[in-house]
């Protein structure tokens, strides 16, 4: 270890992060310049990664949870070599490589998409997690580290509670947190919004808890050590820093610690921008140059950190010539390919319930693809995931040869710590808990779209037919909701997430089938609490028919020059059909019935695909347990739609369909109501 040059190292970084700042006239200096020497002793000293293959499944991770700190990130691997000078004077402009907040470029070294605060942290944990569930079968092969940063808003955040509890009940030793600790947010100093003991609450979730001089180099290292040689708890480091470390006057004087430093430019504070970088010995013609002895002594660094990699390659070659049939196991889970599988085979019971199917589903994937995590939001035996968890266990603190996470009630910690494992790799995550309660979820499900990740979410309880329970579990508006993200495009310029509600049992197989094959999107299964007569098989099988869904929506019913198409998806596709039967035999109508699985995936058909399945000019009414806007983009201007635009109330299901007009013959009497008027 050398004083100066990290010393120099830590002040570099500062300059860096408030000239990109001070460019863009946009950003936050404050908090970087204050984080700057974690930054750097962790990533010189601590990380072990390879500068030539970032992306190697074997290396220790960094999850930011304060998106804001991205000038922070950005400079410190400038110094390492993964982003150039443009890149850092391009900082949130169009089209740079540095947004305003850090967007997952794991080549670059960015492991996650942060912004929303707690969330960061909690993608951590679920790294931690996926890295401990590979290491019970690879053992020792994934024993790396996972490192968390966290400011006090992340602290703040709700969230922070659930993946405290968690990762503290699990024993995840190798998730190491830095807290940046200065006092210090956006709108005011935190002794304004919270006088709670940090330390003591990360222990009494059984973490343990070090506290730091922030700025000190040898204490960094001492907490460092400690936590790389903790064995049984999760460590938080808690840093005392100064929010705008290095800046001074127009005078020279010092002017640190200032809230105004946080969120806004240098130059726009008390503070003078170029007798800061002065300071901080930047040359003030050249703020985005790296320090000559900084340069070399990253040199040396990242040398030092391929050969370490190296070394550890070797080992893992090694292992896999002792290990062949291991070996091939975890080339598989590293590939993100699946095992072959045959859904078909899938024994569903008559007019089941989707919930109770997508069980049947998930005990075939406990007994046939190894690297799954499960977990619910202590629902298993309502959301039907125990299906799986009959045939694994739980994850326990010392013990992860099992597959499912009890995460208890905490959906959104649930959700983000799945977006951790999609991250880490090697790792399916699926998460369930009823569809009401993906009001929780959506902060993390709109960051695995952003992020492209497949995880997926079983969504059930999926309507009013909730019955009882009443209005605050009946999810009426949500299936609107979760379908808005089939209509936003990612950066790769696909539908964000795939959304699917099917028809019956058998269209529920296909459906899991669809979601373990999208590997490049979230995908939501939308799951019934009754049960759903069956569709009829038109063809060889059922399940045949029921492939047709992989294109978001084919007839389930047809005949030639129909006089109405009847669309629907889930639950009311059968009720469609029975309604059919009826205006065929009492009205003699021909008759065409559609389950649309997913408008997104239907919409990216061709134009002549979805007209053959929904034609073009002619009649179509729509049935829907939530809001009609689910079929407004399926019925055209002049469609029928019959929904519900109010909330439920508490009954039984048989009741409610009733009272709400959803059993077949109060159908048909609408869809002759509207045939009437058009014929």
């Amino acid at each position: 270890m050398n004083k100066k040059i990290d010393d120099l190292a830590a002040d570099n970084i500062r300059a860096l992060a408030i000239s990109m700042v001070e460019k863009a006239n946009s950003g936050h200096p404050g908090g970087a310049m204050g984080g700057a020497d974690f930054m750097h002793i962790l990533y010189t000293e601590y990380l072990n990664f390879d500068p030539k293959e970032m992306n190697w499944p074997f290396r220790d991770r960094f999850f930011m949870d304060a998106g804001h700190l991205s000038a922070l990130m950005y400079s410190q691997y400038y110094l390492l070599g993964n982003y150039s000078k443009e890149d850092l004077q391009n900082f949130r402009q169009w089209g740079s490589v540095t947004p305003g907040h850090p967007e997952v470029d794991v080549l670059r070294g960015i492991e996650n998409t942060s912004g929303p605060l707690g969330q960061g942290h909690t993608m951590g944990v679920g790294a931690a997690i996926a890295a401990k569930f590979l290491d019970a079968r690879f053992s020792g092969l994934f024993s790396h580290k996972i490192y968390g940063f966290i400011t006090d808003g992340g602290v703040q955040e709700e969230i922070s509670q659930g993946a405290g509890r968690i990762a503290g009940h699990l024993g995840l030793n190798n998730f190491i947190m830095f807290y940046d600790s200065n006092d210090v947010q956006l709108s005011s100093m935190t002794d304004e919004v919270t006088s709670e003991n940090t330390a003591m609450k990360y222990e009494a979730w059984g973490w343990k808890v070090i506290t730091i001089d922030g700025h000190d180099h040898n204490e960094i290292r001492r907490a460092l050590n400690e936590a790389n040689a903790e064995n049984e708890k999760p460590t938080l480091i808690i840093g005392k820093t100064i929010m705008g470390k290095g800046c001074v006057t127009s005078d020279g004087s010092m002017y640190e610690g200032e809230c105004e430093l946080h969120g806004k430019p240098i130059g726009e504070t008390k503070a003078d921008y170029l007798k800061t970088l002065l300071n901080l010995n930047a040359n003030i013609e050249e703020p985005f140059d790296i320090f000559e002895d900084v340069k070399s002594h990253y040199d040396k660094i990242l040398a030092k950190k391929s050969e370490d990699a190296a070394y550890k390659k070797l080992a893992i070659a090694n292992w896999r010539k002792e290990n062949l049939d291991l070996s091939l196991k975890l080339d598989l889970f590293l590939s993100s390919e699946l095992p072959e599988l045959d859904l078909s085979k899938v024994v569903q019971k008559a007019n089941a319930a989707t919930r109770d199917a997508s069980s049947a589903v998930l005990a075939y994937l406990a007994e046939n693809v190894e690297n799954i995590i499960v977990s619910s939001a202590d629902l298993s035996n309502s959301d039907k995931t125990d299906g799986f968890l009959k045939k694994s266990s739980p994850l326990k603190r010392n013990d992860f040869s099992g597959a499912f996470l009890q995460a208890g009630v905490a959906e959104l910690t649930m959700t983000a710590i799945a977006n951790g494992i999609a991250l880490h790799g090697g790792v399916i995550p699926v998460v369930a808990t009823f569809f009401v309660f993906s009001d929780y979820m959506k902060p993390a499900i709109r960051l695995a779209a952003i992020q492209e990740l497949p995880v997926k979410y079983v969504l059930t309880h999926d309507s009013f037919r909730v019955g009882e329970d009443g209005p605050t579990h009946q999810p009426i508006e949500q299936e609107v909701q979760i379908r808005l993200m089939e209509k936003i495009k990612n950066h790769s310029g696909n539908q964000s997430l795939l959304a699917l509600r099917p028809a019956d049992a058998i269209e529920t197989s296909v459906a899991w089938n669809m979601a373990l094959k999208n590997k490049n999107t979230p995908t939501a299964l939308i799951l019934s609490r009754q049960s759903i007569k069956d569709i009829p098989a038109t063809g060889e099988s059922r399940y045949n028919d029921a492939i047709q869904a992989e294109k978001g929506g084919y007839l389930v019913k047809s005949v030639v020059d129909a006089d109405i198409t009847l669309i629907a998806n889930g639950s009311e596709v059968s009720t469609l059909l029975e309604a059919a039967i009826i205006l065929e035999k009492e009205k003699g109508l021909k008759i065409n019935v559609a389950s649309i699985i997913s408008e997104g995936l239907f919409k990216a058909q061709s134009q002549s695909y979805q007209e053959s399945v929904i034609p073009k000019g002619k009649l179509v009414f729509g049935l829907t347990a939530g809001l009609p806007l689910n079929l407004e983009g399926l019925v055209g201007d002049t469609g029928k739609i019959i929904g519900l635009e109010h909330f439920g109330y508490s009954a039984p299901a048989s009741v409610l369909d009733e009272k709400f007009g959803f059993n077949a013959q109060d159908v048909s009497k609408e869809i002759f109501k509207y045939l009437d008027k058009k014929l």
